[in-house]
């Protein structure tokens, strides 16, 4: 529709220039990649509710309440491109279409698409020192139950800290391979395959999103595993060049298979259930 096109433009004047940055800088390095696929994602969700988002009447609270979020997302956006803190300018973004949808279309609008934009909320690049904070006990947790398995299967391999010997090589378990990132990428790829599968059992949804958590450790360990082995039989070379990356989509896909299977898991679970209850 016309009356979209100012509103369109005036978002593409304001955040082409953050997320060409973004795609420029933190999205293509290996801590942060998950960013442009949630933002593609959210964009894909957003269009997905957009019919039944036109469909809803604005009234003038809405309105009201849309212009308060739209002057604190304005704040929150001059603030962040000024001193480059991307947790506000990225973040703003998210109000800006909360404001938007909020003005043009009402409360039930916003309801409609809560989703997509609380999805947008894995693609914002947190804070470096809050990284690390959390990080480092995963890393340490991780190392440990690789070194634990490895060792049980025969390895050479030791620990001290998050720095794993395997033979001759030393590898340092960095926070790409188990970091807080990677939670919050296998989480969001949980609530991404809740979303589009639409289970009607909340007890379903529910234990399938706490799950995602100890899924997201294993994943972790596979490929903290696969590198180490590879590095052990192949060199350091090949641990740090294209096998690396390959480790890095093995973790996706490790944690995507196990949220299926365990999904299949309880789907099996909740029919048992049903036919215990039924007369």
């Amino acid at each position: 529709m016309p009356e979209w096109w100012p509103i369109l433009l005036g978002l593409l004047a304001m955040y082409v220039p953050t997320y060409y940055g973004l795609f420029n800088g933190l999205w293509g390095t290996e801590e942060q990649a998950q960013g442009p696929i949630v933002f593609a994602l959210s964009l894909w969700l957003l269009y997905r509710v957009w019919p039944r988002v036109m469909e809803q009447s604005p009234s003038k609270s809405s309105a009201t309440i849309g212009g308060v979020v739209f002057f604190i997302a304005l704040i929150l956006y001059v603030v962040g491109h000024a001193l480059e803190i991307y947790i506000f300018e990225v973040g703003s973004f998210i109000w800006m279409i909360a404001a938007i949808l909020l003005i043009k279309r009402g409360s039930r609008a916003l309801a409609t698409a809560w989703f997509p934009l609380f999805f947008m909320l894995f693609m914002i690049p947190l804070p470096g020192t809050f990284v690390i904070l959390v990080t480092m006990p995963m890393k340490i947790a991780v190392s440990y139950v690789t070194e634990q398995i490895l060792y049980w299967a025969g390895y050479p391999i030791a620990r001290n800290g998050v720095i794993l010997q395997i033979g001759q090589y030393q590898l340092l378990v960095a926070t790409a391979c188990a970091g807080l990132q990677t939670l919050l990428t296998l989480e969001s790829l949980g609530l991404f395959y809740l979303n589009v599968v639409q289970h009607t059992s909340v007890f379903r949804n529910v234990i399938l999103g706490i799950l995602i958590i100890p899924i997201s450790f294993i994943s972790n360990v596979i490929r903290v595993m696969s590198l180490t082995l590879i590095t052990y039989y192949y060199g350091d070379v090949a641990g740090q060049g294209f096998l690396h990356e390959f480790a890095g989509m093995a973790l996706f896909l490790s944690g995507l298979i196990l949220i299926v299977s365990i999904d299949a898991l309880l789907r099996y679970i909740v029919k048992l259930r049903a036919s215990k209850v039924a007369p």
